[in-house]
């Protein structure tokens, strides 16, 4: 009888141990894939320094351009600014605010919109996937692959 309940006690722990292996719980940790997932929307995530980009990604427009969304911000007391925006080599034609705590951040597009990025010429096609290159006065330069969009539904008002 004894023999037979030891059996039995080996046979739930192992199968306890099976379910849980095979079920991957804390086999990663916190570096399982799925802990370190930043891309939440359309938009891409990127950081340079202690400037972070969110939700960036490129709306095409009528005239083969595409305008750039997303915003950025600098979470350092230092001032810094975005000298340069380019998607696929092609340098954006950009007006944007000081990137600094107290003006707050760069915010290409939208009701809050007080930044701009055009890229003539670029002929993306939406679900295209496009590199951007953002440079700074003083961080290090930022590298993403954001997708386009169709100028339609929420994105139907950007670049107006």
């Amino acid at each position: 009888m004894l023999k037979k309940n030891l059996k039995s006690a080996i046979s739930a722990l192992f199968g306890a141990l099976l379910v849980v292996g095979l079920a991957g719980c804390s086999a990663a940790g916190p570096d399982a894939q799925t802990r370190n997932v930043r891309q939440v929307t359309d938009g891409v995530e990127a950081t340079s320094g202690s400037i972070k980009a969110l939700n960036v990604l490129l709306v095409t427009q009528e005239d083969a351009s595409a305008v750039l969304v997303g915003t950025f911000v600098n979470t350092s007391e230092a001032r810094d600014a975005i000298t340069s925006i380019t998607a696929n080599g092609i340098v954006g034609e950009i007006s944007v605010s000081t990137l600094d705590q107290y003006s707050g951040p760069a915010i290409f597009e939208g009701d809050s919109k007080n930044s701009s990025a055009k890229f003539p010429g670029l002929n993306a096609k939406p679900s295209d996937h496009v590199e951007i290159e953002v440079t700074f006065a003083t961080s290090a330069p930022m590298k993403m692959s954001a997708l386009v969009r169709a100028k339609a539904e929420e994105f139907a008002n950007v670049g107006n």
